[in-house]
């Protein structure tokens, strides 16, 4: 037994509160080296009436660990507890402080997890993960308001540049709403709306207009109505890790320098603000001198883009916030930015823009989600550019499951491309099998998937300015099996709650492998996906029990005998089983 290989500590996603009765506990063990774990649980005030041995599962695993996990349910919503494990026929017992042979005569030294307070628990809003996002840039969506038009806009589906405009505006967004609700859409993230002075709007402006190239409040008022009248949920980007050049604050300090009032607002390193070899002499993102980076420790800042929050949820409705540049933030404005979010209101939704491990984040006290780019990366390599096979696409996700407290992955924002990445068509040198099957995967797993603009119809790009084309509303230019393919995988996910909120476990995932299985389930509903990425046809065996399956995309069952499925896949072949009472 390797015990050097054993963690486990009291916090984050090792123990923690999955809701106001249950307590989570996890223990990590070198890969293959335990054959079995169990949590040494109880009260502490009444250890002996209470104490009791509670088995552990194997939930997941990567390449190098196995994670254990098991769940508790405590009368008195405290827990004093520790492990016990075994390699076959060796026992050892694993308190907070070592590793013994003999059983703890009592709990004092093991680990503890005081009281399960509920303000403490994290409770990420529960419609989120039945949620499918659809993203949104709305300079290239649609053109519905022309007297809305820039001086010098683009015909609608010339080459997009870094600076030109074509005329989307929030009133195109509404003309095509039936579009979404034909795919099957129920949230739609929004890049900036407010006013700016470029055509991503991330140069914010006024934080409390929407700029008028896409409309006014009154146009958003009839948006987000709109869309709720249809069960879609409306995120808006905020930008507070930076302004723009033309935000008046930065005006001032420009103008007035050192004697301007708000000076503080902003990093800056010397006087005057210049650009000094291509590098400002204030803190900006990255070192875009049209960017400034706000100083949100300032009070006055703080309570400035506080109230910004508020009025755009107040006001308009909004259902939440997605958050630019988020990780660049300091974390006290993020937990006093939640405080004010969920006042207003308590299911809104708080998705910050990070790019790598998100623990510090998905505390319960500032984000309910990041944007899960690790999960697209592994998506990608091995759906799309086959850099990973079976067993490390696997091992890959199995490290993604272990990082975070369950409701956190339940609503991870899980995406395969956005406005800052080229399209996944183009990822993928064009190939639709592999984009079907990445998106296959995106929309089984756990998390709310997202759909960027136009991926349903086949539109390609490369990175920033080519992903960002003016969305292609001509029917003849179309894709419209893909459409169709997307439509039944959001039906599909939406009509099976194990799509969302079940468990989830490889089944089939080899080294050197194409083709891959895994199970989601629900209590007594079991969900199969069986995916061949491979050029040639592939068989399965699976150990499943004794039932009729039912392929959800074509209506085809087979039957599973002596506990064995067998079921041969074409070429970039897929199938998503429904066990059958």
């Amino acid at each position: 037994m390797l015990l050097e290989a054993v963690y486990h500590r009291p916090r984050l996603n090792w123990s923690y509160a999955y809701d106001h009765e249950t307590i989570h506990l996890r223990l990590r063990a070198k890969k293959g080296d335990l054959t079995e774990v169990f949590a040494w649980a109880g009260d502490k005030y009444a250890w002996d009436a209470t104490k009791e041995l509670i088995p552990m599962t194997l939930f997941t695993s990567d390449a190098m660990f196995d994670y254990w996990e098991c769940s508790s349910v405590p009368p008195y919503r405290r827990l004093k507890y520790g492990f016990l494990l075994q390699k076959g026929h060796e026992r050892i017992w694993m308190t907070e402080s070592e590793f013994v042979t003999e059983r703890p005569a009592n709990p004092n030294r093991l680990f503890e997890f005081p009281y399960i307070n509920r303000g403490d628990v994290f409770t990420p809003p529960a419609w989120v993960k039945d949620a499918v996002f659809y993203q949104i840039f709305p300079e290239r969506f649609a053109n519905g308001d022309p007297s809305r038009n820039p001086a010098d806009v683009q015909p609608w589906g010339e080459t997009p540049t870094p600076e030109n405009f074509f005329g989307g505006d929030l009133q195109g967004v509404i003309d095509h709403l039936d579009h979404l609700s034909e795919l099957g859409i129920t949230g739609i993230y929004f890049t900036p709306i407010f006013t700016a002075t470029t055509n991503h709007k991330y140069d914010t402006e006024d934080y409390m207009s929407v700029d008028p190239h896409f409309g006014d409040v009154e146009t958003l008022k009839k948006l987000v109505a709109a869309c709720h009248e249809r069960g879609i949920r409306v995120l808006l980007d905020a930008v507070f890790n930076h302004s723009g050049r033309t935000f008046a604050p930065f005006v001032d300090v420009l103008e007035k320098g050192e004697a301007s009032p708000f000076k503080d607002w902003f990093h800056v390193r010397e006087f005057p603000l210049q650009v000094v070899d291509n590098i400002p002499t204030y803190d900006a993102f990255a070192f875009e001198p049209l960017m400034p980076k706000l100083n949100t420790e300032n009070p006055a800042v703080k309570e400035y883009l506080l109230k910004v929050a508020e009025y755009w949820i107040t006001e308009v409705g909004i259902d939440g916030w997605r958050l630019d540049v988020a990780n660049e933030v300091d974390l006290e404005f993020w937990r006093d930015f939640r405080k004010v979010v969920k006042r207003a209101n308590p299911d809104a939704y708080i998705l910050g823009e990070i790019w790598h491990e998100s623990s510090p984040w998905l505390e319960g006290d500032k984000f309910d989600a990041v944007m899960n780019y690790p999960f697209t990366d592994a998506v990608l390599d091995f759906f799309v550019y086959g850099t990973l096979d079976a067993e490390g696409f696997a091992n890959a996700i199995g490290k993604q499951l272990s990082r975070y407290p369950l409701q956190a992955s339940e609503v991870a924002f899980n995406l395969l491309d956005s406005h800052d990445t080229p399209r996944l068509l183009t990822l993928a040198e064009g190939d639709k099998n592999k984009q079907k099957l990445a998106s296959l995967f995106q929309f089984t797993f756990m998390g709310t998937p997202c759909i960027y603009y136009g991926d349903e119809i086949g539109m390609d790009g490369e990175g920033d300015p080519g992903c960002r084309k003016c969305m292609e509303w001509n029917p003849e230019n179309q894709d419209l099996d893909l459409f169709s393919f997307y439509r039944k995988l959001i039906e599909i996910r939406t009509s099976h709650p194990a799509l969302r909120t079940g468990t989830f476990t490889f089944l089939e995932a080899g080294p050197q492998g194409s083709k891959l299985a895994y199970e989601r389930r629900l209590g007594d509903n079991i969900i199969l996906v069986l995916v061949n990425t491979e050029e040639t046809a592939q068989t399965f065996s699976l150990d499943v029990e004794d039932r009729n399956w039912e392929n959800l995309f074509t209506g085809d069952t087979v039957r599973a005998e002596r506990g064995k499925l067998s079921i041969k896949l074409p070429a970039y072949g897929y199938a998503v089983l429904k066990a059958l009472l």
